[in-house]
């Protein structure tokens, strides 16, 4: 069904300004002024901004680890991102030594058929880089379209990698096209802390976060930045949480490195005070980097502003308090490390962002949207409101003010990281190519309506065919 939305004001990564958006067949086909088209539903936007979906570039969905496995999948982890404003995520696809990397592609597809509620596609963790990984690759990228590929640095015995196969990849990246990310931190010394701190009878929540010091993500980071350069590659550093890995990427981009950063809601917010919480509850806020001392928040807020830092992920990763977290009781190295934020992510990027004065209207657009569409392939596809882009949208009421809770929440878990914080600004209803998801606040989508996004390969996006026709007697021309 055709739509229009109108009095509203349409913000970009670049623009603002006030006019009617066009959708058809769930595309943006005209923006104008009085726009009309014969059949058309009318949405009235009135008193709201209207803003390209949301792109939340780090998701874990329906992920096992620890022992135990998130509570949001595919089905309830979409549904609250498309709440929270979110209308295409990108989840991690965790992949096995030895095995087949088509094998990790099929189960994340199995996961995610006919539960998404928005658009995803999937990152590619590479675990090693052999002979069958170097011939699978290339097919993988090409015909599934997966064109980040994730590098633990950390984790050792689980997940993480040698250096040898973090530069391997930063050579294969730059040879096809792809996006090499990386958790940052120094995973052998990381271990060797924890041994030590359970030895001394440290096992206390709060040794999560003093056995995996800032000082250890900062050279994690660096080292990274090193072989990227010495591979003439491109890096995206996930979940950046101090201003030792701040510096170092910073130093990266000076030097004209192709270096990217995200951060996330939890660290601009969250402090590592909240590991001490009595009664264990600081283990609700165990996740990997942990939160570091609160003075650092200042240093992420202007690396956003400043460009150092280009996103902001959820790094939704949502494990019960009681069930799940209190695996963990009597040893710390136990808790399962992960949050719920895939919600409010959107929302307290601008109510503590724009509302605070800390970023502008444009630079939060293009932090959480914009961006991450241009590095991981999917712009002007997605990321912006133009003519010929899908019509992912979010109404937003800048005034709606609301008390973040686990009450109200729509994730399938037993807590809320940021209980209690008062926020300015809330999604009113979200449009995922022109069909709405979210409307009046109330959830009117379908489980398995969500598209798996085939994207485009690091730098070679090209602009989008323009329809050419003509609806209620209006050409496509823009503003």
């Amino acid at each position: 069904m055709k739509k229009i939305i109108k009095n509203g004001t349409i913000v970009t990564a670049t623009d603002t300004y006030f006019g009617d958006i066009l959708i058809d067949d769930g595309i943006i086909v005209m923006i104008g002024v009085d726009l009309e088209a014969e059949g058309a539903e009318i949405v009235d936007a009135a008193g709201c901004y209207i803003f390209p979906g949301g792109i939340d570039p780090h998701t874990h969905l329906d992920m096992p680890f620890g022992g135990t496995v998130t509570k949001d999948d595919f089905e309830s982890g979409t549904i609250a991102a498309a709440f929270g404003g979110t209308t295409t995520v990108i989840d991690f696809c965790l992949t096995s030594k030895g095995a087949p990397l088509a094998k990790a592609v099929e189960t994340w597809h199995a996961k995610s058929r006919g539960k998404s509620v928005i658009d995803y596609s999937f990152h590619l963790m590479i675990a090693e880089v052999s002979d069958d990984v170097l011939f699978e690759l290339p097919q993988i990228i090409e015909e599934e379209g997966i064109t980040s590929l994730k590098v633990f640095m950390a984790y050792k015995n689980v997940f993480q990698a040698d250096d040898g196969t973090l530069f391997k990849t930063l050579l294969l990246a730059k040879e096809q096209g792809a996006l090499v990310m990386v958790h940052a931190e120094n995973g052998d010394v990381i271990d060797f802390l924890i041994a030590k701190a359970l030895e001394e009878g440290k096992i206390e929540p709060i040794y999560h976060a003093l056995t995996r010091p800032p000082v250890l993500e900062g050279e994690a980071t660096g080292r990274a930045a090193d072989l990227t350069e010495l591979a003439d590659s491109q890096l995206y550093v996930v979940h950046v949480t101090c201003a030792e890995a701040v510096w170092k990427i910073t130093e990266a981009r000076k030097k004209g490195l192709r270096v990217y950063g995200e951060t996330c809601p939890q660290y601009l917010m969250l402090d590592q005070s909240y590991l001490e919480k009595p009664n264990f509850e600081g283990a609700k806020y165990v996740w990997s980097p942990p939160l570091r001392e609160k003075w650092n928040q200042d240093v992420l807020w202007d690396a956003l502003r400043n460009g150092q830092l280009q996103t902001i992920g959820s790094d939704q990763c949502s494990f019960d308090f009681k069930g799940q977290k209190d695996l963990g009781l009597g040893d710390f190295s136990k808790i399962p490390n992960g949050g719920p934020m895939i919600e409010d992510r959107f929302s307290v990027l601008y109510s503590e962002g724009v509302r605070k004065g800390r970023i502008s209207l444009h630079k939060f657009v293009d932090i959480v949207s914009t961006a991450s569409a241009k590095l991981f392939g999917l712009f002007p596809q997605k990321g912006t409101i133009a003519i010929g882009s899908d019509a992912d949208i979010v109404i937003f009421d800048p005034t709606a003010e609301r008390t973040i809770s686990a009450e109200t929440h729509h994730m399938n878990v037993d807590y809320n990281a940021f209980e209690g914080l008062e926020i300015t600004g809330e999604p009113v209803s979200v449009l995922v190519r022109g069909e709405f998801v979210i409307r009046n606040k109330q959830f009117v989508g379908k489980p398995g309506t969500g598209q798996y996004l085939h994207r485009k390969r690091f730098n070679q996006m090209e602009k989008l065919p323009i329809k050419e026709k003509t609806i209620g007697g209006y050409t496509n021309v823009g503003l």
